[in-house]
């Protein structure tokens, strides 16, 4: 790898920090920001651009430099940060946590591009560019208490986007968002400080560690204490799924946020949840990880179920779309507690997935929204004849989120199906309806604000500018890209994945069918 000066433990630490640049950048850029004078709104909005197109720059960069076929922790830097309390700034990146933060890097500068906003555009261009640096802390971070600082950061800059940005019933939709997070995190901060202290206490290691590798090597925790931390952990990743019955916050902060502000909801700050069950549960709670994962299979396929028939009843068409992320974020789930190769692989590859196309629909709605100011699909009709050019976009689009063959959501789903029927059978089944419902719902839509004679100002509606078209085709290419040719994210996914279910069957001292092989024996 270039740039590599050694390699141990599973980790390979790199001479030029990139991970440290990459979370800094937009940070550095967020205090710009608030140095350019209010009356340039322009200038503060070109410095957001540059900077978030520079950061996506150097995760390209990233993605490029990261060496497949390893299933370690590559471009790791540690710096000791509170020595007396083994916290270090420790950041690493895996094929679990690559192609997250590529998304990151990809929709930051495409909805600050893509989503006009019509006022204070400087403070919201300084929010948006620290909830980038959040998150990308957040998928990128190794030491524990980092993780935490990163995963309450994205809570405050969302909050100030909703509640300063958003639509009528803003300040109630930003205000649950908010309590519903910052009570899940209570539970997170518990469990961590309880994990580490009592690892201290069996370990007898004079300061405690915080740092993830290290903690989930150790097995010094008693089982039925690992499975109250495991559902302490669980229960502030489900909030920010949301997995059900703790989605009911959801909805209402995609209908009253921003444009900008949904896109970077449902694309990056929902996966802060399923990469956390992830990247941390399975990691630090193999064997309870594997007891409990019928309840948490359960209510994967529930919200899938739930999410879909509610989807189909909308009336308002971005509540229709907020209500399918509850639908295909349990799929994600699904896929994590089947604990297949298969299942596993599918699930983080549908994170990515979700975040394209979900991300690419709530752009589409707010380009609906700017030129017709209504969201209600009985008040949309025929705009294919006016618009056949966004038209086209918002079918693609639709119909990767269906799961369409040869588009991206396609290759997700199926792998989390296939993986989930190894082991865990009448949840695949169960799972499977929501793809029909999918359908369903989303034809059925399209059908209705597209299809028909345009009416009254549906008639005159302006199609997409050339700067719009722009803004879509990288996410449109990304459909295309994955759907045809998922290879070359599914070989960096692969070992890290491996690796991973290797370390859940270790555990639990046996090997389920296709577990490890990822075949039926």
């Amino acid at each position: 790898m270039t740039g590599a000066l050694a390699a141990a433990g599973g980790e390979v630490h790199v001479g030029f920090p990139l991970l440290t640049a990459i979370v800094i950048l937009p940070a550095a850029a967020a205090a710009l920001v608030v140095a350019v004078p209010r009356s340039r709104p322009d200038v503060a909005k070109l410095v957001g651009l540059i900077a978030s197109v520079a950061t996506a720059v150097l995760t390209f960069a990233l993605a490029v430099q990261f060496q497949g076929g390893q299933a370690g922790y590559q471009f790791v830097t540690s710096h000791v940060w509170i020595r007396d309390f083994g916290i270090s700034w420790k950041l690493g990146v895996d094929g679990i946590s690559l192609f997250l933060v590529l998304l990151t890097g990809v929709l930051f500068p495409v909805a600050l591009a893509g989503a006009p906003v019509h006022r204070d555009v400087k403070s919201y261009v300084a929010w948006m560019l620290v909830l980038e640096a959040g998150c990308l802390g957040s998928f990128l971070a190794l030491d524990l208490f980092v993780f935490f600082v990163f995963f309450e950061l994205t809570l405050v800059p969302m909050y100030f986007v909703i509640a300063g940005w958003g639509y009528d019933n803003r300040v109630y939709a930003s205000l649950k968002f908010f309590l519903y997070t910052l009570f899940g995190s209570a539970f997170l901060l518990v469990g961590i400080l309880t994990l580490v202290f009592l690892d201290q206490a069996a370990t007898g290691a004079a300061t405690p560690t915080f740092d993830l590798v290290t903690l989930a090597s150790h097995h010094t925790i008693a089982a039925s204490t690992a499975r109250w931390l495991f559902l302490a952990f669980t229960v502030a990743f489900a909030i920010k799924v949301p997995l059900f019955p703790l989605h009911t916050w959801l909805p209402d902060a995609h209908t009253e946020a921003p444009t900008g502000g949904s896109v970077i909801l449902a694309g990056i700050l929902l996966k802060l949840g399923t990469y956390g069950i992830v990247r941390f549960d399975l990691e630090l709670f193999p064997k309870a990880a594997s007891d409990l994962a019928p309840v948490l299979l359960t209510l994967a396929v529930i919200g899938i179920t739930y999410g879909a028939v509610v989807a189909t009843m909308q009336r308002d068409l971005k509540r229709l779309v907020a209500y399918s992320s509850v639908a295909h974020l349990g799929f994600i789930v699904l896929g994590t507690f089947a604990l297949t190769r298969q299942g596993l692989s599918g699930g983080v590859l549908q994170m990515v997935n979700h975040g394209i196309s979900t991300g690419a629909l709530f752009l589409l709605v707010g380009m609906v929204y700017e030129r017709r100011h209504t969201r209600e699909i009985a008040k949309l009709r025929g705009l294919q004849r006016t618009a056949p050019v966004l038209a086209g976009f918002f079918m693609l689009v639709m119909l990767s989120s269906v799961g369409v063959p040869g588009l991206n959501g396609f290759v997700g789903e199926f792998l989390i199906l296939l993986g989930t029927f190894i082991t865990r059978r009448w949840w695949a089944v169960v799972g499977a309806t929501g793809v029909i419902l999918a359908a369903v719902y989303l034809l059925w839509a399209y059908q209705r604000v597209f299809h028909g004679r345009p009416e009254g100002d549906n008639a005159a509606m302006p199609e997409m500018t050339w700067g719009e078209r722009a803004v879509m085709l990288p996410l449109v290419a990304a459909i295309v890209f994955i759907g045809l040719y998922p290879k070359p994210l599914l070989d960096r996914i692969n070992p890290s994945v491996t690796r991973l279910v290797q370390h859940v069957e270790q555990s639990t001292g046996h090997r389920e069918p296709g577990v490890a092989t990822g075949v039926r024996p």
